[in-house]
């Protein structure tokens, strides 16, 4: 019997699935038990530690401006389980997930085979996939990458792509980049393209990997530059102006690695063109104009810093309210040296999620809560703090509200505002 969406959400994320054991032998025996659904489109893999959602979107939605049916596959999700599984931008149905998961679930209950939950929405979106006949899949890691079940061997994988490599996950992959670059390095396949910008801290790491599995090294050239004129953002590459839908420094270095994954491919330029003037990536710098606010989800020291840049960039003169929280398993004292200043206003938000830092923990473990304006909020003064945010009436030109820390955070305000149609 299928399971509906709901009952299907509440057996994915029983204390039994919930969990990260990393390991391909599980994920490996359920697609062959499904019919190793990932040999039927080619794929894209990404990895890294910050902006490779970012360049899986963008990506696709230049494949989709192509001509090509593109399957979309990232994590986490902000407001529905359904937006991590995507074809030319249009999530899984409910239904479909529901059937797809009971599907993977029984298959695996039936072998004894104990996935995670990554794992089974990852044999879910491979057989969606396969079931509507993609021709490229872009396929985000969940976490490293050499042991991370979207690693599984594919038939049709065309290129291995790595983003911008900084400290995060340490107690799993490392605490240092080149044991974090290691890790990542592993999508790398033998004979198989990979693309990794020169910038990258883990670049030497990522490239001796290239030489002993013969991955023939794709390397970007600085040739991106970005142009913001108040109103409208540019990437201009080779001397060519694009309309460019995504604001934030970090871009750049994003760009580079999209512009090296078309040329491989041989997109037009027409594609890239229509491509990067409509794709929509939420959490990532997302800016709503009319309520002077930004969306991100940044949670780390490495993301933190381009966030800090991109406010500085494109809102040089405005005063900072941020709302922010934190994860103790990140490390939140950097994050929140990096982006606050004495003069800014902060209201820390304790989210739910048993892991979410506490307002004494966050005073007493960062020096700079005590040079900040810093005032507590509770659930229940969660939507009277984003007031601005459901009136119609935009905020001043003077002020900008950053809300960053965790995807948490920034999943409860983008369901907040969906609710009042402002997205």
């Amino acid at each position: 019997m299928t399971l509906n969406y709901e009952k299907s959400i509440e057996l994915l994320t029983s204390n039994a699935r919930f969990r990260i054991e990393l390991g391909l032998e599980r994920i490996e025996k359920i697609l062959e038990l499904l019919g190793n659904p990932q040999n039927d489109f080619k794929i894209i893999h990404i990895a890294g530690t910050n902006g490779k959602g970012s360049v899986c979107a963008i990506t696709a939605k230049i494949l989709e401006c192509a001509g090509f049916k593109t399957a979309l596959y990232t994590s986490p999700h902000l407001v529905d389980y359904t937006e991590r599984i995507k074809i030319n931008f249009q999530d899984i149905s409910k239904q479909d997930f529901a059937r797809l998961l009971t599907l993977v679930i029984n298959t695996a209950d039936k072998n004894k085979i104990e996935l995670t939950e990554f794992e089974i929405l990852t044999a879910a979106a491979f057989k969606y996939f396969s079931e509507e006949h993609v021709d490229y899949a872009i396929v985000e890691t969940g976490l490293g990458g050499r042991f991370d079940a979207t690693n599984i061997d594919a038939k049709n994988k065309i290129l291995s792509v790595i983003t911008s490599i900084s400290i995060d996950h340490k107690n799993i992959l490392g605490d240092t980049i080149e044991k974090i670059a290691f890790e990542k390095a592993g999508i790398i396949k033998k004979g198989i393209h990979t693309i990794v910008s020169k910038e990258n801290k883990g670049f030497n790491v990522i490239k001796e990997q290239t030489e002993k599995l013969n991955s023939p090294l794709l390397i970007p050239k600085d040739e991106v530059k970005l142009e913001f004129d108040g109103k409208k953002n540019y990437a201009v590459f080779r001397g060519e102006k694009y309309e460019f839908a995504l604001l934030g420094l970090f871009q750049k270095e994003n760009l580079e690695l999209v512009f090296e994954i078309c040329k491989y491919l041989k997109i037009e330029k027409s594609a890239i063109e229509k491509g990067l003037k409509s794709v929509v990536w939420h959490s990532r710098f997302q800016f709503i104009k009319d309520k002077n606010l930004i969306i991100d989800g940044a949670h780390n020291e490495g993301a933190a810093k381009v966030l800090r840049e991109s406010l500085d960039f494109y809102f040089p003169v405005q005063n900072r309210t941020f709302i922010f929280g934190a994860m103790n398993t990140k490390e939140y004292q950097k994050v929140a040296k990096i982006l606050f200043s004495p003069k800014d206003t902060v209201y820390f938000y304790q989210f739910k999620d048993n892991r979410a830092i506490s307002f004494e923990e966050f005073k007493t473990c960062c020096p700079i809560a005590k040079e900040v304006s810093l005032e507590y909020i509770k659930n229940k003064v969660f939507k009277k703090t984003l007031k601005q945010v459901q009136s119609d009436k935009p905020v001043q030109n003077n002020e900008i509200i950053v809300t960053c820390g965790s995807f948490y955070i920034t999943g409860e305000i983008i369901r907040l505002i969906q609710k009042n149609k402002e997205l």
